[in-house]
């Protein structure tokens, strides 16, 4: 029998009419999926199968997140312009429409018990939404940037928070307040997940660390080395031996005590969005512009205990091969002490749970009894009878117990080999003109192929002998120096364009490295050159500790020039240069501006201040209106330029 993958490309599809902005998949049966797009809808889709299920319509903007519910009977979309849709799967019917964010939203999830829903967005706030109430009933301040992912304690109790400044935090709804910080990450925290049983916390980072947290003590239990890339996505296994890490390409199988790495796949899935496990395998998805692709991994070939590694070592070389008696399935506390969340926390009904919650009364809503408005929220089912089998009769009591699925098949380890091209064999006509393995051409870098190379060289005529109209020109061969100087003559411009650019980046670099940043910055703004520009701006970009009000009143004019060029790389560089600006200072910008220095003493340094935070005001209020104009178009860049123009928006508030 021939050996099979332990890794392998289930599918790749085309999932909306424009970009895939996000996607998750059904953790409870693992063979649900659904999208979301910048073409504003929500897509329905059964794992392994190419054609949409359910496209569900009525955002106004880009969906920007989804959530399955715990049950897969529900599924919550956030949108740009910060707004949630609920809708019921199994009626194909809208439930609920909640507002009240300022901005994009990053992260959702359901209560494992209760009928509420959590949400994290780029306007910094976490919002608790109760489902029949229509509307908030609490927000969660603390993050001083966009909240990248947001869970639920397997309880009930608490929230883990994630967030684009670094932290993570943990946020307890009985008292309504931020109960412990963590602060170990050098770089964004991009996921955070709970162990299934333990008190474990586990959280992934563009640091490209894993790291584990007691919440007994709130202490770091370990830290994995730093990976090859940024940890996007992170999900423990459902019986919590291990915890599984989806970065650029790769997956990694991580141990916390102690920290280290189990096992590592090379997948090819690119920046992988979201892992689940079902029937012993792990299944991965990921988003490239219109297409998604899914990715299986075969659980029974993967290292998911420090047991396996030591059973490995004892069968090798010179060693008997004894059979290992079958261990008991002992509770995840045994191994560690821990507590748990099933045995020290067990569930309350969903009303109790609603009691203990603190609210917000100024914020409840004022939302009336009256039916959902369905005119502009639309279920359109693409494919009734997945429909029906995926998506109805959940909540029937049926008398046989439900079919087991089956796990996905894999294909030979060697596929090429596996399944060799045997078209003729099949059809005897392609017999007649079989194509001889002497016509295919051997690989060999240091020869060309069959090829005469002076067919390609330039050619020139012989004007002695050309001088006769009557014959054809004689042409005559090049020398080696000839082709090159004719090949250097067509990209002269080039490589004095690059010339010049490499000579103005020394000159920066050298006033740079001499600690005067302002005086280098000054030097590239002199030199009126934008390829540079966006270099320096390239560079602040990652050091956000070196950006001051000097700097913006300098820079702000260049990142206005760039974002009415032509070239999208400079305007994303000049929109993420905006970004750090107003995050950082819009609020000391907006606090100096609205309340310019009394004329009763002197200050000196706050003049300053209030003249720097009048000059970028001016500049921003410049950017904004260009921004405005762009925010209409289509694409990522197009999707940036509706964020900016909301953060633009907030100085006026």
């Amino acid at each position: 029998m021939a050996a099979t993958k332990r890794a392998w490309k289930l599918q790749e599809f085309v999932a909306h009419g424009s970009n895939v902005n996000c996607l998750a998949l059904g953790y409870k049966s693992g063979r649900v999926m659904v999208t979301g797009g910048e073409d504003k809808k929500v897509n329905m889709w059964a794992v392994g199968k190419p054609n949409c299920i359910m496209s569900l319509s009525g955002h106004t903007s880009p969906v920007e997140c989804v959530r399955f519910g715990n049950a897969e009977e529900l599924v919550v979309a956030g949108s740009q312009s910060g707004s949630l849709k609920i809708w019921d799967l199994e009626a194909a019917k809208i439930v609920r429409t909640l507002t009240g964010h300022k901005s994009n939203i990053r992260s959702l999830d359901f209560h494992p018990y209760g009928e509420f829903v959590a949400s994290g967005s780029m306007d910094t706030n976490i919002k608790l939404w109760d489902v029949r109430r229509k509307g908030c009933i609490f927000t969660y301040k603390g993050h001083t940037d966009a909240v990248n992912c947001i869970r639920f304690s397997p309880d009930g109790r608490w929230i883990a928070s994630a967030g684009e400044d670094s932290s993570l935090k943990m946020w307890d709804l009985t008292a309504g307040k931020m109960i412990q910080e963590f602060k170990d990450h050098t770089g964004p925290v991009t996921g955070v997940e709970f162990h299934p049983n333990e008190f474990l916390l586990a959280s992934g980072s563009a640091d490209r660390t894993v790291k584990f947290w007691d919440l007994e003590t709130f202490q770091l239990v370990s830290s994995t080395g730093a990976e090859s890339g940024a940890i996007r996505c992170i999900f423990f296994h459902p019986d919590g031996k291990c915890l599984f890490g989806g970065s650029q390409d790769a997956l990694r199988v991580f141990a916390w005590e102690p920290g280290r790495c189990l096992d590592a796949f090379s997948m090819g899935w690119g920046k992988v969005a979201d892992i689940s496990v079902a029937s012993s395998q792990l299944i991965g998805a990921s988003f490239s512009q219109t297409n998604v692709s899914v990715y299986i991994v075969d659980l029974n070939t993967v290292t998911c205990s420090p047991s396996q590694i030591k059973r490995a070592q004892m069968s090798g070389p010179g060693m008997v091969s004894q059979p290992v008696p079958a261990e008991p399935v002992k509770p995840p506390m045994s191994a560690s002490g821990r507590r748990t969340f099933i045995t020290e926390r067990p569930p309350t009904s969903s009303t109790k749970k609603a009691s203990e919650m603190k609210t917000e009364p100024e914020e409840e809503p004022t939302a009336s009894n009256e039916p959902e408005d369905d005119s502009s929220n639309v279920a359109q089912i693409e494919n009734p009878d997945d429909y029906r089998e995926v998506f109805q009769g959940r909540t029937k009591i049926e008398r046989t117990p439900p079919r087991k699925l089956e796990p996905f098949p894999a294909p030979p380890e060697d596929q090429s080999k596996a399944k060799p091209y045997k078209q003729p064999a099949k059809e005897p006509k392609a017999k007649q003109e079989p194509v001889k393995p002497a016509t295919i051409v051997p690989a060999d870098r240091n020869k060309p192929a069959d090829l005469n190379l002076a067919e390609f060289l330039p050619k020139r005529p012989d004007s002695a002998v050309s001088a006769d109209p009557r014959r054809p020109p004689v042409v005559q061969e090049q020398s080696e120096e000839e082709v090159l100087s004719s090949v250097h003559k067509g990209h002269e411009s080039m490589c004095a364009v690059l010339g010049n650019r490499h000579r103005n980046l020394e000159i920066v670099r050298a006033l740079w490295t001499s600690g005067d940043i302002k005086t280098s910055v000054d030097s590239a703004v002199g030199m009126k050159d934008l390829s540079v520009m966006v270099d320096l701006l390239n560079v602040l970009i990652l050091k956000h500790s070196l950006w001051t009000l000097d700097l913006c009143t300098v820079l702000l004019p260049q990142i206005q020039e760039l974002l009415s060029s032509k070239y999208e790389s400079y305007c994303h560089t000049a929109c993420n240069a905006l970004k750090i600006v107003l995050r950082s200072f819009s609020s000391i910008i907006k606090t100096n501006v609205q309340a310019p220095p009394a004329g009763g003493g002197v200050d000196i340094s706050r003049e300053e201040r209030y003249k720097k935070c009048k000059v970028c005001h001016g500049h921003l209020m410049s950017i904004r209106g260009l921004v405005e104009k762009k925010q209409s178009m289509s694409g990522k860049l197009g999707s940036t330029f509706r964020e900016l123009q909301i953060m633009l928006n907030g100085l006026d508030d």
